[in-house]
């Protein structure tokens, strides 16, 4: 299997050679978790794959409690299904908690003690299902004497999410608020360790492939040993060709890899799975392409696979405006493609879309 080949199957299965998927909740279990730091971003990485969808009805399924927000693994914010938040915070949250703790300690004056005491204060905050604003819960600190500023309400609330207490809960008014995990979400299916780390294994495979161990281990913050006990899991369902030196996995499903016909062009948000869930990211850029490394964890404009320019969106009274940043020259075709891409966006924000001249 050539590079090419390889970034072709990871467009299928990524369901960006053609959006596949009715539900939010369905293309968020099908990753087992996408990154959302960038809230606006994250929903639109869920709507580019599914076949008919809004910003509105992609958010909804967050305040449905069919998707959830929160920080189970890495430290950073990801979308979850909601039968998955449990079993998956509390596998791969613990290590970055532990690996984090001193730096928690010195800098903001957080410790086991101190997030044993706001478990509690938080925990009769939001009793009875109450969703607060992050200003609320920091109010209800701030009454029985935890300081809050200088961003140490902040790190309290991603100790409290990633102990498996809170989690985001949607937008009130345009501001986000927490709950009480288990009063939003009911906990489901238990599974043992190494049934979490093979379940995980064949959500990154199948939705990601073909991906490398490495590429795994990077992606779910796990060490090498339960990266090996994941794969070992879950290798009976995938197929594996060493490329370049490096053994690659995916889902076996067929006998080679089909090309699609014609241009295949999206525009993807900030963090989207395709291009922040590899530790490897060199296929992504062609060797000419003047874009950074940091660049193509931004909006990129994907032209059969590989990132061919940078964009930006902004929104004003009569419209939503994408401004495209070329790394190379595009041909008329392609240019096509990415104008539809950002009229389906434009549609997807129920906006009138325009093209900023260049």
């Amino acid at each position: 299997m050539t590079p090419g080949e390889v970034l072709r199957l990871r467009l299928e299965n990524h369901a960006l050679t053609q959006a596949s998927f009715r539900a939010p909740q369905d293309v968020v279990a099908w990753f087992g978790a996408m990154q959302a730091q960038d809230y606006l971003g994250s929903l639109w990485a869920i709507g580019l794959r599914m076949k008919s969808a809004t910003e509105a009805l992609v958010e909804s399924a967050e305040t449905q409690r069919k998707i959830v927000r929160t920080w189970p693994m890495r430290g950073t914010l990801h979308f979850v299904a909601a039968a998955d938040v449990h079993w998956m915070t509390a596998l791969l949250a613990p290590r970055v908690m532990a690996r984090n703790a001193a730096r928690m300690k010195r800098d903001f004056g957080v410790d086991a003690s101190l997030i044993a005491r706001c478990r509690d204060i938080v925990a009769r905050a939001l009793e009875g299902g109450a969703r607060l604003e992050r200003s609320a819960v920091y109010e209800a600190l701030e009454a029985r004497k935890v300081r809050t500023g200088n961003s140490r309400g902040l790190h309290i609330l991603l100790c409290l999410a990633m102990d498996g207490s809170v989690c985001l809960a949607g937008r009130q008014d345009k501001q986000h608020t927490f709950a009480w995990l288990d009063d939003w979400i009911r906990p489901g299916r238990q599974l043992s360790r190494d049934e979490a780390l093979a379940e995980l294994a064949r959500r990154y495979f199948t939705s990601r492939g073909p991906a490398s161990i490495q590429d795994f281990m990077w992606w779910a913050g796990i060490t090498a040993k339960d990266a090996r006990i994941a794969l070992e899991g879950a290798a009976p369902g995938l197929s594996h060709e060493k490329i370049e030196g490096r053994e690659y996995w995916w889902k076996a499903r067929r006998s080679k890899v089909r090309k699609a016909p014609g241009v295949s062009a999206k525009l993807l948000p900030a963090y989207d799975e395709y291009t922040v869930a590899y530790q490897d990211r060199a296929w992504l850029v062609d060797s000419a392409s003047r874009l950074s490394k940091m660049d193509v964890l931004g909006p990129v404009a994907v032209v059969d696979g590989r990132v061919a320019g940078l964009w930006k969106r902004t929104l004003g009274p009569d419209g939503v405006t994408v401004a495209f940043r070329k790394s190379r020259r595009w041909r008329g075709e392609e240019l096509d493609e990415l104008t539809q891409a950002a009229r389906r966006f434009g549609d997807f924000l129920g906006l009138k879309m325009r093209i900023a001249p260049r």
